[in-house]
């Protein structure tokens, strides 16, 4: 496969020529790195450093130079096609870290021949010279783009090819069966086409086994796109108190004055899933609240509608109110969770609420339960349990394999021409091959290594 692309300033560009960027973050470091990837890296490499060979597989020292002049001392790996990350001659510059030095070498790099690649273009590469599948090319934007340590993980796996494997099975089991089909079309006399029993128990085994991934589809969503948690209650129960404490941080205000919190405060913290904790104004219904007060109230009130939890604290050493019961009612329809805090200065005698998850925000008693409580009130099981990590275009592809799949069991079912059956199983292989990139159109390619960084 081989196209032209068309830059930012409208110039043709073949889609496998020589290209280059810096793979690392800008900005002051030990060590930054440039790509070089294509059939002229080599060439490139070495007109660009005082290197007289770079022998392939093998770290060489020496100097990036433009003339007589020495830019730095670096690094270089050079890696031989087809033995490298795009499947293309390659070579790594491993430079000092900073801002100048790696933009100086890309740009001394571009002037000897290569061109900036377009963001993703290095594991577009790779996807197009059969180094990875596109299961695994999305595995390693979700690897980048990982918000905690748990999602990191999950993608990993799917980078190593647990959910390829998982849809080559799959297919492999339509495939056989869709091949018997054909033979006994094509071949009636000499080939009987498959009993309807047969058909029936296979389809029911691959609907099976679609929804085994399907199953985590849900888990896998909230933990690459995570959730909005809305701390909410009346002015001094410990909103900002708990707010900081989540974040083991002083982000909020506290006081004891009321209405301290004006507005709506957010921060994102890895609680096992990416949270964005919203802190709110206190909400309350008084003829003294002035302008500014009164805004950021209206505020809480959007935040607590927007969110995918709510944090319902009250002041277990005041109890229950009349003002709490008043929000709880605007809440208690939501996912929530309800928090009696500032269990360190109230009487035992108040702990007797049930369904009450009881804190101390100053002293963070209770906290790790509160964590835990909010994962296990949002995700359907643990993180640690997910075998199958899925973004929404492969959902949308498992789902179109499954209503084929169906259409073919309802078929076989009420014993319909199998060459009808047949239409319908070339559909859900179809459906397959786009989840692996075996057929994909130019769009959704370029949809999906567009999200990627440049130097990726």
């Amino acid at each position: 496969m081989s196209y032209l692309l068309y830059n930012s300033t409208m110039n043709i560009i073949d889609e496998f020529d020589t290209i280059a960027a810096i793979s690392t973050p800008l900005g002051t470091g030990g060590v930054g790195i440039i790509r070089i990837s294509g059939d002229k890296s080599f060439d490139v490499a070495l007109r660009v450093t005082n290197r007289k060979d770079l022998p392939a597989g093998k770290i060489c020292h020496g100097w990036v130079v433009d003339g007589e002049k020495k830019i730095d001392e670096v690094l270089i790996l050079p890696f031989k096609a087809p033995n490298s990350y795009t499947g293309e001659d390659i070579i790594e510059i491993q430079c000092h870290g900073g801002l100048q030095v790696v933009k100086n070498i890309l740009d001394l790099i571009i002037r000897h021949g290569a061109r900036p690649a377009q963001r993703g273009e290095f594991t577009k590469r790779a996807f197009l010279n059969k180094r990875i599948d596109l299961s695994q090319a999305e595995a390693i934007d979700d690897l980048i783009h990982s918000k905690t340590s748990e999602f990191a993980i999950q993608s990993a796996k799917n980078l190593s090819g647990v959910l390829a494997e998982k849809i080559r099975e799959i297919k492999k089991d339509i495939f056989e069966i869709t091949s018997k089909i054909v033979a006994g079309i094509d071949f009636p006399e000499d080939v009987a086409e498959p009993d309807y029993a047969y058909l029936t128990d296979n389809f029911e085994k691959s609907i099976e086994e679609i929804d085994k991934i399907m199953s985590d589809a849900k888990t896998s969503d909230i933990l690459r796109q995570g959730i909005k948690v809305a701390i909410a209650g009346r002015p001094n129960v410990g909103k900002s108190s708990l707010f900081n404490a989540l974040l083991n941080l002083n982000r909020a205000i506290v006081t004891e004055i009321a209405g301290t919190t004006r507005d709506t405060i957010s921060e994102s913290i890895d609680l096992g899933l990416p949270v964005t904790l919203i802190d709110t104004a206190g909400i309350r219904e008084d003829d003294n609240i002035d302008k500014v007060e009164g805004i950021g109230i209206e505020y809480s009130k959007q935040s607590v509608q927007n969110s995918d939890l709510i944090l319902f604290i009250y002041d277990v050493s005041v109890g229950m109110t009349p003002d709490d019961k008043a929000i709880y009612d605007i809440i208690k329809d939501k996912k929530h969770i309800v928090i009696a805090n500032k269990i360190d200065i109230a009487d035992k005698s108040d702990f007797n609420a049930e369904n009450v998850l009881k804190i101390s925000a100053l002293t963070k008693e209770g906290l790790e339960t509160l964590k835990e409580q909010i994962k296990n009130t949002v995700l359907d099981f643990s993180p640690d349990d997910l075998e199958f990590v899925t973004n929404q275009r492969q959902q949308t592809c498992l789902i179109r394999c499954k209503q084929a799949l169906e259409r073919a069991l309802e078929g076989a079912k009420s014993n319909q021409l199998q060459d009808m059956i047949y239409i319908d199983l070339k559909s859900a292989l179809l459906s397959l091959d786009e989840i692996t990139g075996e057929v994909i159109t130019d769009e959704i390619l370029d949809n999906i290594f567009d999200h990627f960084c440049i130097g990726k």
